[in-house]
């Protein structure tokens, strides 16, 4: 299905879930205007059709000792399909990359990285970043707060 052919219970749907990913279907279903029965089969038809990719819990980062987060320029010395598809499997083998986007700007890629503090970000950067597939340099912005994180 088209994201133009959703209709409005299914957007109500997606945007109540995307709000609390525990709502029960009774809860749903009140807030969206339906019963059980047709609210439970759109549930299934928008995961089944990918509109639901998986639910998840969000947790508190800075108390799991991770909430030190550096955004990361990378520049590529190449950008041919082959290395573009070596950096991604690369990148995705990290696991302080917390995001990591392909950018249409003057850098290939911007990865946001999560560390216990700067000095963990440092080996990271060092150990890690800098030596995945063709990189010719990086630039890094530190975040010093959140303001909005959704």
């Amino acid at each position: 299905m088209a994201p133009d052919r959703l209709d409005r219970i299914d957007r109500n749907i997606l945007d109540a879930l995307s709000q609390d990913g525990r709502l029960s279907i009774a809860e749903l279903a009140k807030r969206v205007g339906l019963s059980k029965t047709p609210v439970q089969a759109r549930l299934r038809r928008l995961e089944a059709e990918g509109y639901i990719r998986g639910y998840t819990a969000i947790v508190d980062r800075e108390r799991m000792g991770v909430g030190h987060i550096a955004f990361v320029q990378v520049t590529l010395s190449d950008t041919r399909s082959a290395a573009l598809e070596a950096f991604n499997k690369a990148a995705l083998a990290v696991p302080e990359v917390d995001q990591c986007h392909m950018i249409a700007a003057s850098f290939d890629y911007l990865l946001k990285v999560r560390t216990k503090d700067i000095s963990a970000y440092r080996r990271v950067l060092g150990e890690k970043i800098s030596n995945l597939p063709h990189v010719s340099h990086t630039s890094t912005f530190v975040v010093m707060e959140t303001v909005k994180d959704r």
